[in-house]
């Protein structure tokens, strides 16, 4: 018989490429989560893993094996959520991962239409990146994350998460008030092609939204600075020492002193927020009104 817990290990190695990582998000030692490989190797007659200098990565098997787990594990979620709802479910703790300005934009408005619509749900919000808060959900150190769309992110029709989508939102160019382009109604990328950019670093979601809007305006952004501070990269633009792109909320409130802030010209770059949690958790009594306010947070944002 192979046992979950064994299961949900095996899941946390894929998705994190090495024991180290995995045992790390899970709370355990390395020596534990490879002995729990071990037995369930055993326990499956196959070899699930293979460790190279890289990391380790799952065999043929181990991989017909991720398939039936991300299956399994959904439909332990659902098992929880039907208690939950026959235990009535009213009142719990639901743990929310999400980027400073999703807090702001939905999080936080949530939280208070929470308090007067579900007084017994108790909201505990951690500040984390879109690509950190999925794998938190994941290893279930969080119940629900607030992420962005990046290259890379897993798909809607992921077998582990179920997403549920909230708000897109338009990046505007940031320039020195000095620029040349500063006086335009709108600035076409294109024309800060030889520009030094401040942006986030690589891993934010946000930087791949960058990047891919350059590289469709034909060319590849000179980095010069970085930071995942919107505050400090349009300190920085305020400097005169680059040009960015930063999403319209986060500009809301900001001190603009030092900059202009404008449209892009053409199709705008773009971020795509949404809510995941562990597949089969979507209907949890618990969850679910915790998504529904997260929803109509959206739609007032």
């Amino acid at each position: 018989m192979i046992e979950a817990r064994r299961l949900h290990i095996l899941r946390a190695v894929a998705d994190h490429r090495t024991v180290t990582a995995a045992a790390a998000a899970l709370y355990l030692t390395p020596s534990a989560v490879s002995q729990q490989l071990a037995a369930l190797e055993q326990e499956t007659g196959h070899r699930l893993v293979e460790r190279g200098a890289k990391g380790v990565r799952l065999t043929p098997a181990g991989e017909i094996l991720l398939g039936h787990t991300n299956a399994v594990l959904a439909q332990l979620e659902r098992a929880e959520a039907e208690l939950a709802a026959y235990g009535s479910g009213e009142a719990g703790t639901v743990t929310v991962a999400a980027f400073a300005t999703g807090i702001a934009e939905v999080v936080a408005p949530a939280v208070a239409r929470l308090a007067g619509s579900a007084p017994g749900i108790r909201i505990r919000v951690q500040d984390a990146e879109g690509d950190a808060s999925l794998l938190m959900v994941l290893d279930r150190q969080v119940d629900v994350a607030v992420a962005v769309e990046y290259r890379g992110a897993p798909p809607a029709d992921d077998p582990r998460l179920a997403h549920v989508p909230l708000y897109a939102e338009p990046f505007d160019a940031v320039v020195p008030v000095t620029h040349r382009l500063a006086d335009t109604a709108e600035v076409p990328l294109a024309e800060l092609a030889k520009d030094p950019w401040i942006g986030p670093y690589p891993g934010n979601p946000c930087h791949d939204v960058v990047v891919l809007a350059c590289e469709s305006a034909g060319f590849q952004p000179r980095l010069e600075h970085s930071s995942d501070d919107f505050r400090a990269v349009v300190a920085l633009a305020s400097a005169d020492v680059g040009v960015a792109l930063v999403p319209r909320s986060a500009l809301r409130g900001m001190d603009l002193t030092g900059v202009v802030v404008r449209p892009v010209d053409g199709v705008a770059p773009t971020r795509r927020v949404f809510a995941a949690v562990r597949r089969g958790a979507e209907e949890h009594p618990l969850i679910r009104p915790v998504l529904d306010a997260l929803r109509a947070a959206a739609g007032e944002a």
